[in-house]
């Protein structure tokens, strides 16, 4: 794509899938081969910015962040790092809304590579089975590290859960900041997104309004 397109499509979403848009080379180095090969890369780019990698602050620089973008930042475009999701029968016949407030999105765009951090509030109507309170919290961190928009990591839990679950009957809402706004381009500095995806039951307002009902409550 050359700049000119760039420039006219700026931050429009043009993906057309709810995955991640991966090569199918994408696995094949391991860890270690990438951080070396985007410890060079990024050495270059601290070079063209005129900056000194002699000088003793900055010479590990280009390692810290490759290592980050692999390990850390993006470790979630690898399957293999999926959280093990463990669910069990559902014994108690719970079949009542259940929600996990406020967990942690620490994401990054993936137009700019700048953070997009807010909190993720997720909630589902059990059926045949359950699953421990802390693997939702994980998940959601698994598709938050990787370059991101924001509806996409919305859907990419909410049908992952369905999965998981057996059910439908899931609903994701994601409020989140995005430094790309507030830190370049308009800088608007308090500004929010929201997205919401949901299926099977919370199709029925009442049902939703409930949800937002103890979201709001839960943040007063």
């Amino acid at each position: 794509m050359n700049r000119k397109k760039i420039e006219l499509i700026g931050d429009a979403h043009i993906s057309n899938t709810v995955e991640t848009p991966l090569r199918e080379d994408a696995f094949e180095k391991s860890d270690n081969e990438k951080i070396k090969t985007i410890q060079h890369h990024f050495s270059e780019i601290m070079k063209e910015l005129g900056l000194d990698l002699t000088d003793d602050s900055l010479s590990g620089t280009p390692y810290r962040v490759a290592k980050m973008y692999v390990k850390e930042l993006f470790y979630g475009l690898d399957p293999k790092n999926r959280p093990k999701i463990s669910t069990f029968d559902n014994k108690y016949g719970y079949q009542k809304m259940l929600v996990e407030h406020n967990i942690t999105i620490d994401s990054a765009c993936e137009h700019h590579f700048l953070p997009i951090v807010g909190t993720a509030h997720v909630g589902y109507i059990p059926k045949n089975k359950v699953v421990g309170l802390s693997k939702i919290n994980r998940l959601v961190d698994y598709y938050s590290h990787r370059p991101q928009v924001q509806e996409r990591l919305c859907l990419q839990i909410l049908k992952d859960l369905q999965q998981t679950l057996d059910t439908k009957d899931v609903i994701v809402v994601v409020n989140a900041k995005h430094l790309c706004v507030s830190s370049r381009g308009i800088k608007d500095k308090s500004s929010f997104t929201t997205t919401i995806e949901y299926g099977g039951q919370f199709i029925e307002p009442s049902l939703r309004n409930e949800f937002f009902g103890m979201i709001k409550k839960n943040n007063e």
